[in-house]
């Protein structure tokens, strides 16, 4: 599980263009965002994401408190979730449903989280194009998560 930052600023990315030419991108920078928090289930690259406006203990606790309640977390079944140590993650305010256990990846290691390999994929929802508004940003994001929900083989 992690979180992923989208917004109206543009995302980079490499285009192929005539030897010689160079290619344009045009963009008009805001700094609006929206947060995706991702599942993926590394075996399987079965994956759920929640789209939110902010990221902070509060949210996350609520994200982790209606994951657990749609996988069935409780008594008799207890999910880990691997995270990294952001602060909304280890906060003392983070409630913690039943059955739902979090496991934390030492500091600076990225590359040990299996959700990070799914960021760019979702990223290709607005990679190397302007989003005008919030709305169409949502709207882009939410239509490229469940594209990736449908083909867990992507994930």
């Amino acid at each position: 599980m992690d979180e992923h930052r989208l917004g109206l600023k543009p995302v980079y990315r490499r285009v192929w263009a005539p030897r010689g030419r160079t290619p344009l991108a045009w963009v008009r920078p805001r700094y609006r965002w929206l947060y995706v928090y991702g599942f993926v289930r590394p075996g399987t690259g079965e994956s759920e994401f929640w789209l939110l406006p902010t990221v902070n203990a509060v949210a996350f606790s609520e994200v982790l408190g209606r994951f657990a309640r749609l996988r069935g977390a409780g008594k008799g079944k207890l999910l880990l979730l691997v995270l990294d140590r952001a602060g909304w993650h280890v906060s003392g305010r983070v409630e913690v449903p039943g059955g739902v256990g979090l496991v934390f990846l030492p500091p600076y290691s990225p590359e040990l989280q299996p959700v990070e390999r799914v960021w760019p994929l979702v990223d290709a929802a607005v990679a190397n194009g302007q989003v005008e508004t919030e709305e169409e940003l949502w709207a882009r994001v939410e239509a490229r998560c469940a594209y990736l929900i449908c083909r867990p083989n992507r994930a």
